[in-house]
């Protein structure tokens, strides 16, 4: 074992250690009160509903890319990444009409699909292309798993987020270790840092929902959210093309 895979490793069984040493996390009734509650066209929560448009767009367009894909690029990742981003349109657009705990499902199923298919991409990338074949499908059922988990724990009456926190944000900082200790043929790095960068953004964004509202008398931190959020996963699929090498040499 060298030492970027030790770190790798002690860095999930320290960030699973955390999560079962804290108390089950259940899901804030008040999460689903997001401060922009306008109809608009007759369609309630607009905005918020509206601004799924573009992970649709971004994951069409990266389809229609998969020509340029570079060849060191995991392709089966890449299209299954595609494919979450478009179903996050969907499933985001059918929670924030009548948001709910029911509802929420069909928003974070698909963020687990594009989360571990990215990583799985990152794996193939920057350790081996056999490990993320390998890792690809059992990534895609923990992040499954962890939105079922959820969901059956707040059913039974006592909802726990741990799992699903972990497959949230474990993936990304596993991400930002294998940037920082090893090179790969095919990610372009700086695009996958900014991938990370506007997630980041992305989440800042919902923390201040109402106080963005208020700032800007019209557009929530919510809908922010979704547009950073979709331009995170352009530059994730951007550093798998062809053309993303030329254009950031």
């Amino acid at each position: 074992m060298n030492i970027r895979d030790g770190v790798l490793g002690l860095v999930t069984l320290a960030a699973v250690a955390t999560a079962l040493s804290i108390a089950p996390v259940p899901q804030d009734p008040a999460y689903h009160d997001f401060a922009d509650q306008r109809t608009i066209l007759g369609i309630a929560h607009f905005w918020n509903v509206a601004s799924n448009l573009p992970f649709l767009l971004v994951g069409a367009l990266g389809l229609a890319a998969t020509s340029r894909l570079h060849a060191a690029t995991h392709r089966p990742a890449y299209l299954i990444y595609c494919t979450g981003v478009m179903l996050v349109a969907l499933g985001s657009t059918w929670y924030h009409l009548a948001p709910s705990t029911e509802t929420l499902l069909w928003d974070r199923l698909p963020m687990t699909v594009a989360f571990m298919a990215f990583l799985a991409m990152v794996i193939g990338d920057r350790i081996s292309s056999a490990l993320g074949r390998t890792l690809l499908w059992p990534l895609l059922a923990a992040g499954a798993a962890s939105v079922g988990y959820w969901y059956w724990s707040e059913l039974a009456g006592r909802g726990d987020l741990r799992p699903y926190g972990l497959v949230q944000f474990l993936p990304m900082l596993l991400i930002a270790i294998l940037l920082l200790m090893s090179r790969g043929p095919g990610l372009r790095g700086g695009w996958v840092w900014a991938s990370l960068a506007f997630y980041a953004a992305a989440k800042l964004a919902e923390f201040f929902d109402a106080g963005i509202l208020g700032l800007t008398s019209g557009f929530s931190g919510h809908s922010l959210k979704h547009l950073l959020a979709a331009v995170a996963a352009g530059c994730t699929l951007r550093s798998s093309l062809e053309s993303g090498r030329v254009l950031t040499r």
